[in-house]
C-alpha cells in the first residue's frame, strides 16, 4: 500500500531561473498519481514572510517532512527555523535555485518524478549542520573575496543570468581583491595560527560557490568541517588556482590550506570589518565561534537500493 505523505512545502517563487511553483505542481501531480498526498501545505517566501519563520511553526504531529523548494537560501532559512523551533520532521530539498549546492552535492534528483519517487520511499540519512552564534549554516561559511556575491547580484540578474552572474560580479572584484589580504587570527584543536587570507571557507559538502568536489573530503555526517583558507596570489596564480578548483585539486596548490575539525574560533585585527556569508545569506561580522552540530537534521536522500 503506497503510503500517503503529509508535506509542509516552504518555495521562494522567485529563487532560480525556472519557476517553482511549476516544479511543485509537476511533484504534486506525481505524487497524487501516485495516491501518494494526504495533505500538501504551500508557504511562499516573501512580502515579510521567511522560510525560518515557516519552518518555525510546524507542529510535528502534523506532517511527514519539511519540502524546502528553492536556492541554497531557501534551505538555509528551513533549517535555521527548524532549529530554532526543535522541529525534528525529516527535511527534503528541491534544488530550483541557481547553484543547489547542497542538493548537488547530496545526488539529490532534479527533475519531478525522480524526486516523486524519493519522497515515497523516504529514506533518510543524519546530517550536519553548522553553528555560528545563534544562527546555522547548512552547507557554508565564508569570507573574504568574492564570498558576497551570493547576496550582492540582484534578484532580477539572478534569474536571467543564472550562474552566469555570480561569475560577472566576482570577475568585476578579482582584480583589485589579489591585493587586498584579510588577517586572519584562528584557533582550532588548541592550536592558533594566522593567516593573510584572500578568502576562508568553512563547509559541510564537497560543493561551494557552483564549484563540484572544492573540498574533496568532506562527508555530510562525520562530525567535522571542512576548512579552506586561500593566501593572497598574485595575478600569475590565478588561472591555475581555477583550474585546480575545476578538477577537484585545490588543496595541492602551495597557497591553499585545507584541514578538518570540529570547531574553531576566526578573528580579525580590529580595524577590520569582516562580514561573512552564510549560505548565500549575509552572515554575522568577524570574530566568529564555529562548531559542527552532528546529525541534526534527517535529510531524505535517494536510497542506494536498486
Amino acid at each position: 500500500m503506497t503510503r500517503q505523505l503529509r508535506i509542509k512545502i516552504i518555495t521562494n517563487p522567485l529563487s532560480g531561473r525556472q519557476s517553482n511553483r511549476q516544479l511543485v505542481n509537476d511533484l504534486l501531480e506525481h505524487l497524487s498519481d501516485a495516491g501518494a498526498v494526504a495533505r500538501a501545505d504551500i508557504f511562499y517566501i516573501g512580502e515579510g514572510l521567511h522560510a525560518s519563520d515557516i519552518a518555525r511553526n510546524t507542529p510535528p504531529d502534523e506532517y511527514d517532512l519539511i519540502l524546502s523548494v528553492g536556492g541554497d537560501g531557501t534551505a538555509h532559512g528551513t533549517v535555521n527555523g527548524m532549529m530554532a523551533g526543535d522541529v525534528h520532521v525529516p527535511l527534503a530539498i528541491y534544488g530550483g535555485g541557481t547553484v543547489n549546492d547542497y542538493a548537488t552535492a547530496m545526488g539529490i534528483p532534479t527533475d519531478p518524478l525522480t524526486f516523486s519517487q524519493m519522497l515515497m520511499n523516504h529514506h533518510t540519512t543524519d546530517i550536519d549542520i553548522g553553528r555560528v552564534g545563534d544562527r546555522y549554516f547548512l552547507n557554508v561559511l565564508a569570507g573574504g573575496l568574492m564570498t558576497d556575491v551570493a547576496y550582492r547580484v540582484p534578484s532580477d540578474s539572478k534569474a536571467a543570468l543564472g550562474k552566469l552572474a555570480y561569475w560577472i560580479e566576482g570577475a568585476l572584484d578579482l582584480p583589485a581583491g589579489l591585493h587586498e589580504g584579510i588577517p586572519i587570527h584562528v584557533t582550532c584543536n588548541n592550536v592558533c595560527f594566522d593567516s593573510e587570507a584572500l578568502l576562508f571557507i568553512v563547509a559541510n559538502s564537497t560543493n561551494v560557490g557552483g564549484f563540484k568536489n572544492l573540498l574533496p573530503q568532506a562527508k555530510p555526517n562525520d562530525g567535522l568541517m571542512d576548512i579552506l583558507i586561500v593566501s593572497r596570489l598574485t595575478h600569475g596564480d590565478v588561472l591555475p588556482l581555477i583550474g585546480k578548483a575545476l578538477t577537484g585539486d585545490l588543496m595541492r596548490h602551495e597557497n591553499v590550506l585545507y584541514f578538518q575539525a570540529p570547531a574553531l574560533q576566526i578573528r580579525t585585527d580590529d580595524d577590520h570589518t569582516i562580514r561573512l556569508d552564510l549560505d548565500g545569506e549575509e552572515g554575522p561580522e568577524l570574530p566568529v565561534s564555529v562548531s559542527c552540530v552532528p546529525k541534526a537534521i534527517r535529510l531524505i536522500v535517494p536510497s542506494s537500493e536498486k
